[in-house]
């Protein structure tokens, strides 16, 4: 083990020799990450100060802010934004720091990014919205603050040939949270008749997992 540490030193000191930009640039990166996932607030704030680029990713394309979303660091979010982060910007996965809020159920960090230029055709890997896996986990709050955010596209659909109301009845339970999405959907003017990939209604889907309550509310939602 000593000997890898003083070759591992070794590459460093020489690529700190040849390469002193790059060698300065990838230490500040490192610094950067491990103030964020520590949850240093001054730390960050001071390298930002110094300009530090507040939208450095990290191999997987992981920004700053996407790894605060991750940890739910609030205040580390509104420290990212105040010098200029990319609330859009995804990673290799295709997750972004709004994407990830909604799937987390954050409605804290959701409102921040609505307020800061999230994007609504900023898909994740499903080519999906923050509505779509919202209404999947039941997060009841988040689809409030979605569906009644002027031109959400509530109706967009996914590769899957979901939208957001059928993922909604196919993957959720039929319990209370979902029964509330479902009426929400609906009060947001979401279209009840678009079908799946295989021709299949929401209320179809609801009648096969036996979700009375959806199905009362479908069949009683007024007709666009």
């Amino acid at each position: 083990m000593k000997h890898i540490s003083l070759i591992l030193s070794a590459i460093s000191l020489l690529i700190y020799k040849t390469h002193p930009k790059d060698y300065q640039q990838l230490n500040e990166t490192q610094m950067l990450f491990k103030a964020v996932q520590n949850n240093r607030l001054t730390e960050l704030a001071d390298l930002l100060k110094k300009g530090a680029n507040v939208n450095t990713v990290n191999q997987q394309h992981k920004s700053l802010l996407l790894v605060a979303t991750e940890k739910q660091f609030v205040n580390m979010a509104k420290l990212l934004i105040e010098y200029g982060a990319d609330v859009n910007l995804q990673d290799n996965r295709l997750e972004s720091p709004f994407l990830t809020a909604a799937v987390l159920g954050n409605s804290e960090l959701i409102a921040l990014y609505l307020e800061n230029g999230a994007r609504f055709d900023v898909f994740n890997r499903y080519y999906g919205t923050a509505l779509i896996p919202a209404c999947e986990r039941g997060h009841v709050e988040i689809v409030k603050m979605l569906t009644q955010t002027p031109y959400f596209p509530i109706d967009h659909i996914n590769k899957l040939g979901w939208t957001a109301l059928l993922e909604t009845i196919i993957l959720g339970d039929g319990s209370q949270k979902y029964v509330t999405i479902v009426q929400q959907l609906i009060e947001a003017g979401c279209d009840i008749h678009i079908t799946d990939n295989n021709g299949v209604t929401p209320l179809q889907h609801a009648q096969k997992n036996g979700h009375t309550k959806i199905i009362n509310l479908l069949k009683n939602a007024p007709r666009k």
